[in-house]
């Protein structure tokens, strides 16, 4: 009786992963969640729209309170997790990369934030690179330099001595794991879904500030996320979406002298280095992406969300 009580007396999470093509990476992170001691959550996952439907592989699995959601098309990062959303009951969102193992108080820990302040919109936890189990991949991140539109996460590539234990809020997100309340997002909207894959979690970070909520980066809460070190392998479609989602991302949120700066910076210097690289390279096919990207930008009106001017990190009480 007593533990039926404790159920009932918390709040209900919705762990939201996307899977594509990698049923058994999926899989794998089923099967970590069931070290969670947290005892009240669910499992949405959403398939965009693989070779093969997972659903029979994770039924087999058995893993408790899992609902497959099977898209007959590829929504991407953004889009896959909007549709997500809408499958769950939870009082809060978590979303999660399915290449991640948690660990198990990680839930307990991500509430945190939220309890003490009822403006926390997205927490984050500290996250290391599961195959380098001591080196940080985040610890929140950097601010935003709003005339070259860069920004890195804080203690990247850095041994974990506790350096960055001190939680507290941050300007971004990390798509990798977040945890949102249902409350941010009805009032600051769901992820922009014309990125399809990179920047969305940035541009939605952006958006939950606008909102009047914080970012908050949860150094006691820890998940372990398999992508590699090193910069993940080139392709054409990852310096497209690179690409087109930085200028993207800079044209929604930034506005004014900032911008235009930006522009100026961007094309006269990162787009050139760019070309002139994969020029003297030979890769025809990233020269193409380059392109195609750019091109994207002529083609295309940009939706600019309300107040789209860039925000410094909100620290309401």
């Amino acid at each position: 009786m007593a533990e039926r009580e404790r159920v009932d007396s918390v709040p209900l999470i919705s762990l939201i992963t996307i899977n594509y093509n990698q049923a058994v990476v999926t899989c794998e992170l089923l099967e970590s969640t069931r070290r969670l001691n947290y005892p009240r959550f669910e499992i949405i996952v959403v398939d965009n729209a693989s070779v093969e439907d997972p659903t029979e592989r994770i039924a087999k699995g058995n893993y408790p309170n899992v609902k497959v959601v099977v898209s007959p098309e590829n929504l991407g990062f953004s889009g896959g997790n909007n549709l997500g959303m809408q499958y769950a009951q939870g009082d809060y969102f978590f979303f999660l990369n399915n290449d991640t193992e948690v660990t198990p108080d990680l839930l307990d820990q991500l509430l945190k934030p939220f309890q003490a302040n009822p403006r926390v919109g997205i927490v984050c936890p500290k996250i290391r690179f599961y195959f380098h189990p001591t080196i940080i991949q985040y610890a929140g991140y950097h601010p935003l330099n709003p005339y070259t539109g860069r920004t890195w996460s804080i203690g990247l590539g850095e041994t974990d001595q506790g350096q960055y234990d001190q939680g507290g809020p941050t300007d971004f997100a990390h798509g990798a794991a977040m945890m949102a309340s249902r409350r941010a997002v009805e009032e600051g909207g769901a992820m922009d879904e014309s990125f399809f894959l990179y920047y969305e979690e940035l541009d939605w970070s952006m958006q939950i500030q606008r909102a009047g909520f914080q970012i908050y980066y949860q150094p006691s809460a820890l998940i372990y996320h398999k992508e590699s070190i090193s910069v993940g392998k080139a392709s054409p479609m990852k310096v497209y979406y690179h690409t087109r989602n930085r200028l993207l991302f800079m044209r929604r949120n930034v506005g004014g002298f900032p911008l235009y700066v930006f522009i100026l910076y961007y094309f006269c210097f990162a787009l050139t280095k760019a070309v002139l690289l994969y020029a003297v390279k030979g890769q025809i096919a990233y020269l193409r992406s380059l392109t195609k990207a750019v091109v994207w930008h002529f083609k295309n009106k940009i939706r600019r969300p309300a107040k789209a001017v860039f925000p410094s990190v909100v620290t309401a009480s």
